[in-house]
């Protein structure tokens, strides 16, 4: 293991290749990027680089929000069938038809479909999906895939939020985590601080002490006096949390596996830089249109 991730370095720096790897990435693989962090974060981090190729480990919109915000770079990835079933839940179709029943803004979780993208308004990450959607001049706004993290902007900001596809609509990782399997944790570890991502059902949230992005979930440590820390999302985001904290513990949900996540490995990652395989590829008429919401989205930040 430790000869493949030596040669799979070896071979990055030979070809000239910076890894960028998603915080749910297994701790292998964790080890070998030369950045983690969640999909926007790498993706303006991307534009700050001077490597014009980059080896991306994470699932598919990612690697397109990459490629959008990078056209003239080279991106690559080690699996083409690491999808997102929650981005892929959400149509071009169901945006068009939303937005002539309703006539009000779109917003887009940028955990979407580059195709969908097209359609939205204003994009949004789990991070600053309160404060984008409380900017937008509207008391009623459509919220697209995910319906959980509707709900809790619908709370945070007292605007009617329309979650579309609906109830389809969700991370079947966050999703299927249940207060039961918090509570659980909670009665062996009593003293320790339940985190969670905004992704989860309302009933864990309201029994959780922090809410937060993956981003947010690292600075709140930190800031912290506690020790101890259930961390409701993907089970191996504990593993960077543990190398940033090493003297607090970090408790993982240990059914919460993204499957899609998990189809890059040390293998496939050294034959696609080997190969330089598969490269990502957005159509420009796509990327120039799918721009539009994130450059929105960036300006409302900025005001």
């Amino acid at each position: 293991m430790e000869l493949l991730k030596k040669k799979i370095k070896k071979l990055a720096k030979e070809k000239g290749y910076i890894i960028l790897a998603h915080n749910y990435q297994s701790r292998d693989i964790q080890e070998i990027a030369d950045y983690l962090g969640d999909s926007l974060q790498l993706a303006r981090l991307a534009t700050r680089i001077k490597d014009e190729k980059i080896l991306f480990l994470g699932v598919d919109f990612m690697a397109e929000t990459i490629k959008i915000l990078n056209p003239n770079k080279k991106v690559i990835v080690p699996a083409r069938s690491a999808t997102c079933p929650m981005a892929n839940s959400l149509t071009s179709e169901l945006i068009i038809a939303a937005k002539k029943k309703y006539n009000v803004p779109f917003v887009i979780y940028v955990n979407s479909t580059a195709q969908s993208k097209m359609y939205a308004d204003f994009a949004c990450t789990s991070a600053n999906a309160v404060e984008i959607v409380k900017k937008i001049d509207s008391d009623t706004v459509l919220f697209g895939p995910d319906k959980n993290l509707a709900s809790y902007v619908a709370e945070k900001t007292g605007k009617k939020i329309i979650p579309v596809p609906g109830e389809t609509g969700y991370c079947y990782v966050h999703n299927y985590i249940t207060k039961e399997d918090v509570l659980e944790l909670k009665k062996k570890y009593p003293k320790a601080k339940v985190i969670s991502h905004p992704e989860v059902s309302k009933e864990i949230r309201e029994i959780s002490d922090y809410i937060g992005s993956t981003s947010q979930m690292e600075k709140f440590p930190k800031l912290d006096k506690g020790n101890k820390y259930i961390v409701v999302t993907e089970k191996d985001m504990v593993v960077k949390l543990r190398k940033i904290y090493p003297k607090k513990m970090f408790i993982q949900i240990d059914g919460a596996i993204c499957n899609n996540m998990k189809k890059n490995n040390l293998k496939n990652i050294l034959l696609a830089l080997e190969k330089e395989q598969f490269e990502v590829e957005v159509p420009l008429e796509v990327s120039e249109k799918a721009k539009i919401p994130i450059k929105n989205m960036f300006k409302l930040m900025e005001v």
